[in-house]
């Protein structure tokens, strides 16, 4: 077998592991070892470890990627000509790869999670983000004193209840979106909030499942 060979099986191997990892992820959080991650894969506990030397090291390379995702997120709404699309869109865009990805915010908010490549794609967000905010503001289409900080207080606050409502109706957050949206707007009419409130049977048995988790 030749070193070109070798190495391209390297890299198929450590493709499948970011695939199998980001699925288990998504659908059961960071608690998922790499042990699991390389069965899933379909590859040797072995080869798994010599992809990467922990599951840090996946986590890593996985956040860096959905990091990618969201600064380009944040970039294309730049690009929209209407300052409020532009924000709101990132926002939403954001919001919604926290749904696709469950363990998403586990990643972007866990402590201890500060490897030198993983901190310096994380800070490449905050310059499109201060800018879609700055824009918006400058535009006069968001509250005077609405700051850079409060779209990341945004996510985390919407992306609880992203959390939270996942099983029992995966789109409410949307409503509590619509709300934090019009509180920061400048002027204009409420607009119809875009999903209706949980009944109480449904917001009893979902925060039992979200106690549990």
């Amino acid at each position: 077998m030749t070193n070109k060979t070798l190495r391209r099986d390297a890299e198929l191997n450590r493709e499948r592991l970011l695939e199998a990892a980001a699925e288990l992820f998504r659908t059961r959080g960071l608690d998922v070892t790499l042990d699991d991650v390389a069965e899933h894969a379909g590859v040797g506990v072995g080869t798994a470890y010599r992809r990467f030397a922990n599951k840090d090291e996946l986590i890593d390379a996985l956040l860096e990627a959905r990091i990618d995702e969201m600064v380009a997120m944040a970039k294309r709404g730049l690009e929209d000509p209407d300052p409020w699309n532009g924000l709101v869109g990132y926002i939403e865009g954001a919001l919604e790869l926290q749904l696709r990805d469950r363990g998403l915010k586990q990643v972007l908010f866990a402590p201890g999670r500060g490897m030198k490549r993983v901190a310096a794609a994380k800070s490449r967000m905050g310059p499109a983000v201060t800018a879609l905010a700055d824009r918006a503001r400058a535009a006069g289409v968001v509250r005077a004193d609405f700051a850079p900080t409060d779209v990341p207080m945004i996510y985390l606050m919407v992306g609880t209840v992203v959390d939270f409502s996942r099983d029992a109706d995966p789109e409410l957050y949307r409503r509590y979106l619509a709300i934090l949206l019009e509180g920061i707007r400048a002027g204009g009419q409420p607009a119809e909030l875009p999903v209706a409130a949980l009944e109480l049977p449904t917001f009893q048995a979902a925060m039992a499942e979200y106690k549990s988790r």
